[in-house]
């Protein structure tokens, strides 16, 4: 007895976990969560933060699973097995991929749909600032998610490196020695 050919694969989400496994595999990264422990605000707990160096100054990708009322709930993350990718482009690359500059988002604001999964979209509260997202990113979109990743862990690692190369009062470089 012959067997049926195996069926096209369903296409997946993956899931929160897999997806900052995704991001901690690239060089140098750590990640916070946020809690209680963490001293972060209750609003952002659970929340993924992903940084270069030990300054954890400013993370280059984020993980959300909720909105933040009042401030951030353009994306309806309280659906059920909903999260958003957020990913720090930098100017250039936010042109790049939307057509325009981050100064600019506010005159597109009203004809985006945060709410769209599996599409790289400018982020509803930080696309000011050069930053994008995607709510449940497929499979199928996973090469761009780690093209644009590793653009933002690129820059991230550049930033941490001026900041070491810059003078601190002490005459050494701006970052402290790790366990201070």
């Amino acid at each position: 007895m012959t067997q049926p050919p195996p069926s096209a694969p369903a296409t997946r989400v993956p899931t929160e976990a897999e997806l900052a496994q995704r991001i901690l595999a690239l060089p140098d990264v750590t990640q916070v969560r946020a809690d209680a422990a963490s001293g972060a605000p209750r609003a952002s707990w659970g929340e993924r933060f992903f940084f270069v160096g030990p300054d954890r100054r400013r993370p280059f990708a984020t993980i959300v699973a909720h909105d933040t009322p009042g401030f951030d709930a353009d994306s309806h993350l309280d659906r059920p097995d909903t999260y958003r990718l957020n990913v720090e482009l930098g100017r250039a690359e936010f042109q790049r991929r939307f057509g325009y500059p981050p100064a600019r988002f506010p005159e597109h604001r009203a004809g985006i749909d945060f709410t769209r999964q599996g599409e790289v979209l400018p982020h509803p509260a930080y696309a000011l600032h050069g930053w994008a997202c995607v709510l449940r990113p497929g499979v199928d979109l996973l090469p761009e998610v780690d093209r644009l990743l590793a653009h933002a862990h690129a820059r991230a690692v550049d930033r941490h490196r001026r900041a070491v190369d810059r003078p601190g009062p002490d005459g050494g470089g701006a970052v402290s020695a790790p366990g201070r």
